[in-house]
């Protein structure tokens, strides 16, 4: 019987609050998000982790001092092991903390498959995320003598699964904001970039924008109100915009109710439980929104991993990818 493993990529998240300060330098020592000569580049990762340490610690601490994010990859995984069967074995490998990618291909290895498939849990490319933990596999990969037959899937914007699990988060959210008496306004958020990686050729914010797109198709509100916007913003570099807080006091100031939908996170961690479902309520109470209502991800929903089903078993079919963007359709 053949046997395929298929490797679902995610970001990785600390399991303790020790493990913080050691993930957040993990993180900025990416030559994919600190595009800096090496050493240059472990002094800044160095002095970045140390900044944050204290204010990642009280985010965590919110979330019982750990992030959730390995938890609820393993529900998908298990869920996705469950749909395809036994010619089949999912793996997780995270970007920036255990299992590492390096792990990872190491029990790949051990369990000997004849064809590998990676799946990034990024339904929209970035050099960043996807981009990333591809370039890192291929070379752990290579230095353990992985050479079997590899696909991958790039990107999934507009995957039907992916869609019509938030399409039915967002209805609920939408008819439960709609009974207030007014009509809210929708807010897709999705974690921001500094301009100058989109500028470079990163296809993210043009693929967020096709997500939502196929949304609002599928929705078919009359007239709908909505926005997509950008979270996570840190640093002194221009951000993409708009920002999902500026949006979130603009709609205090229309007294508009708002229907936040996080599009580009397919799990629940800290930018979805703590800055969407915390610190954005709290700034849309103090800027008078008459109601916030926060939908969750798309989680292990069945929508969405049937979606991934298809992925894994047509990857070439989740591409899309026009001319002029970089690195998001390479293959193996």
């Amino acid at each position: 019987m053949k046997k395929t493993a298929v490797i679902l990529f995610n970001l990785g998240g600390p399991d303790k609050p020790e493990a913080i300060k050691p993930f957040l330098f993990n993180l900025f020592n990416d030559p994919a998000i600190i595009r800096l000569p090496f050493l240059l580049r472990q002094c800044v990762a160095w002095i970045i982790s140390s900044r944050r340490e204290k204010t990642a610690q009280e985010i965590y601490g919110k979330m019982g001092g750990a992030s959730p994010i390995l938890k609820n990859t393993k529900t998908q995984a298990d869920a996705l092991q469950k749909k395809l069967g036994e010619e089949f074995k999912v793996f997780i490998a995270m970007r920036y903390w255990h299992p590492f990618i390096k792990e990872t291909v190491e029990d790949v290895a051990h369990y000997k498959p004849d064809e590998i498939i990676l799946l990034p849990l990024y339904p929209q490319f970035s050099t960043t995320t996807t981009g990333s933990s591809l370039k890192e596999w291929s070379n752990r990969a290579q230095q353990a003598q992985l050479l079997m037959p590899t696909k991958r899937v790039c990107c999934y914007p507009q995957n039907a699964g992916l869609i019509e699990a938030i399409v039915r988060l967002t209805r609920a959210g939408y008819e439960k904001a709609l009974a207030s008496g007014q009509k809210p306004r929708l807010l897709f958020s999705a974690h921001g970039l500094p301009e100058k990686i989109i500028e470079a050729g990163d296809p993210y914010v043009w693929q967020c924008e096709q997500t939502v797109k196929a949304i609002i198709t599928a929705l078919a509100l009359p007239e709908p109100d909505f926005v997509l916007c950008y979270q996570s913003r840190v640093g002194p570099l221009k951000w993409v915009g708009p920002a999902t807080d500026e949006e979130v006091q603009r709609a205090g100031k229309d007294k508009t109710p708002l229907v936040v939908v996080p599009i580009a996170f397919v799990s629940e961690h800290s930018e979805t439980l703590v800055e969407l479902d915390i610190e954005y309520r709290e700034l849309a109470h103090k800027a008078g929104v008459p109601l916030y209502e926060c939908v969750k991800t798309v989680g292990a929903s069945d929508e969405f991993i049937d979606g991934l089903v298809r992925l894994v078993k047509e990857p070439a079919a989740a591409r899309l990818c026009p001319e002029g963007f970089i690195g998001c359709c390479q293959t193996t």
